[in-house]
């Protein structure tokens, strides 16, 4: 199996909520970040992305590193993505760019009604309740 190197936030805002975004073209609602591009660290590649797809402008000792996590994934039949997971609490507004086609802001509630990305589901919500719970 091929695999994706990508960095991706739980991204919290000031109210709790985490962000998901959809990028154009796809329906699976995902965490924000991207492909970790030669060379890059991970959290670097995930400053870069935020930015790009956000307009966030973060420094990379805001991220907090809670793991890594596979899945297969959302976009890319026969791939797999591996996932550095970054925690990032946000009081600023995020605005779509680059390919991001929409944001929601959820709670640790009842996401069923969405498609989400495998890694997401799974792995990222479940991950996030246990976060908000604690």
């Amino acid at each position: 199996m091929k695999v994706i190197r990508i960095a991706a936030a739980l991204l919290i805002g000031a109210d709790g909520r985490t962000l998901l975004v959809r990028k154009r073209g796809t329906q699976a609602f995902m965490q924000p970040g991207g492909k970790i591009d030669a060379g890059e660290t991970p959290v670097n590649a995930l400053t870069r992305e935020l930015h790009e797809e956000l307009g966030l402008l973060i420094e990379p000792e805001q991220a907090e590193f809670l793991g890594e996590f596979s899945a297969s994934a959302a976009n890319e039949p026969g791939f797999e993505v591996n996932c550095q997971l970054y925690r990032l609490d946000v009081a600023q507004d995020v605005t779509p760019a680059a390919e991001i086609e929409e944001i929601m802001w959820v709670d640790a509630g009842d996401v069923n009604h969405l498609s989400l990305a495998p890694l997401t589901r799974d792995s990222i919500l479940p991950l996030y309740r246990r976060l908000q719970s604690a």
